[in-house]
């Protein structure tokens, strides 16, 4: 793939988010999940041809020798309900670590943890602690929850529990599953299992990477028969990822920031594919597979002890670099190398809109995505106008939308 060299953020920024619009009748939006997994719907665009299939399919679909990234992340129950004495309801929503911010240490913490949570009914806590029963183990502790700093739209809260069990055990055995606010509809059981994906494995996240939720067992030992490769990171997915842009063009909304982890292993997988076809599973593994080149771009003009690992909004758009994909993943893997570093955090703000040359991947595993979202805006951005081909011939022919709608395949 040929480097990227001119700064087109002007041009970007002007994009008018009513061009991102479409009319999505409340009953296409998908309020539960298939009884099967792998029995959703699966659309494929392929340059330019679309096509209608099942997702259990898939395997047949894919070149040989393609390789798929999966994001790994695990959802966490991240709403937390309390009481207080006057009986007014409290939920708290923990969006990510504050103390410590690393994921798995603070999921380790024992006796006390700091987040940054949402904070649902704020007005009727103005201060004071919070407290609640957590039965662990036949055990009954309380878990007290104290607001430490208001942000803009969030805050800080302390977490204590007078015991030794680590923040992972008071959330398991207290939070409920967060699913997403467009359902209009409380958590239920079945969610607990059917909001994760299969290979799901390292938690974090406050919102499932959907584009996975079609897997099963049966698909991935398929796609290994059919030696289709798999390679996995983790993005960790915040509330963000539901926010529409509300500004008239997008130079005015401001990306989330999501935490993201890679592998040495897998940026060499990357370089090693040549010419083959690497296929994101969900808009996650995109955002984050595409900020790997522009951090490699980084770290080919940094100084070696002082390399800054976020990647902002607006970097692809000015970031002069005309670094070809194997030498932006090389300077990855020789600063993990000086590092001495098996694996890489970063994070990233990147918003990925028309206008973006891609420099990693070569198709993408995604769901239908809200109107006016920065998602959606991802999309337009690799099909080009074909995304409202794409999405007309969806809504004509019976697809499910959103999060446990039907799947995407975009293959160029």
């Amino acid at each position: 793939m040929s480097g990227y060299s001119n700064n087109n953020y002007p041009d970007v920024g002007s994009i008018n988010t009513r061009d991102y619009n479409y009319d999505l009748p409340e009953e296409r939006i998908a309020k539960y999940p298939l009884p099967q997994r792998d029995e959703s719907k699966l659309l494929v665009w392929e340059k330019g041809h679309i096509s209608e299939s099942r997702f259990n399919q898939l395997p047949d679909l894919l070149p040989q020798s393609s390789m798929l990234v999966f994001n790994n992340t695990k959802v966490i129950r991240a709403r937390l309900l309390f009481q207080k004495e006057t009986g007014a309801k409290i939920e708290i929503f923990c969006l990510e670590p504050v103390d410590p911010s690393d994921y798995q240490l603070a999921f380790m913490q024992t006796y006390r943890a700091d987040w940054k949570c949402f904070i649902g009914n704020a007005k009727k806590w103005k201060e004071g602690q919070l407290k609640r029963a957590v039965k662990i183990k036949q055990e009954e502790i309380t878990l007290t929850a104290e607001m430490l700093k208001k942000g803009q739209n969030d805050y800080i809260v302390r977490f204590r529990w007078g015991k030794p069990y680590t923040f992972s055990e008071i959330i398991e055995n207290t939070g409920i599953i967060p699913i997403p606010p467009y359902l209009n509809r409380e958590t239920e059981e079945s969610d607990k299992s059917r909001y994760q994906t299969v290979f799901a494995k390292i938690k974090g996240s406050v919102a499932a990477p959907t584009a996975g939720l079609h897997f099963s067992d049966e698909v991935l030992k398929k796609l290994d028969g059919n030696l289709v490769r798999r390679a996995e990171l983790t993005l960790h997915v915040g509330a963000g990822t539901f926010h529409p842009v509300k500004t008239e063009t997008i130079a005015g909304h401001i990306m989330h920031s999501e935490a993201v982890t890679v592998s040495k292993s897998l940026i060499y997988e990357l370089i090693q594919c040549g010419g083959n076809k690497i296929i994101a599973v969900g808009t996650t593994s995109v955002r984050s597979l595409e900020s790997l080149y522009w951090l490699g771009a980084r770290l080919k003009k940094a100084k070696p002890n002082s390399p800054d690992l976020h990647i902002s909004q607006w970097e692809p758009y000015s970031l002069e670099t005309k670094l070809t994909k194997t030498e932006a993943l090389e300077a990855i893997v020789n600063y993990m190398e000086t590092s001495l570093l098996e694996e890489l955090h970063f994070s990233t703000q990147i918003i990925i809109a028309p206008g973006y040359t891609f420099h990693i991947i070569d198709g993408m595993l995604t769901n239908f995505h809200q109107p006016q979202s920065t998602l959606l805006l991802l999309v337009g951005a690799f099909l080009g106008d074909d995304w409202v081909k794409v999405y007309r011939y969806a809504l004509n022919n019976g697809f499910r939308f959103l999060s446990y709608g039907d799947s995407n395949l975009y293959l160029r």
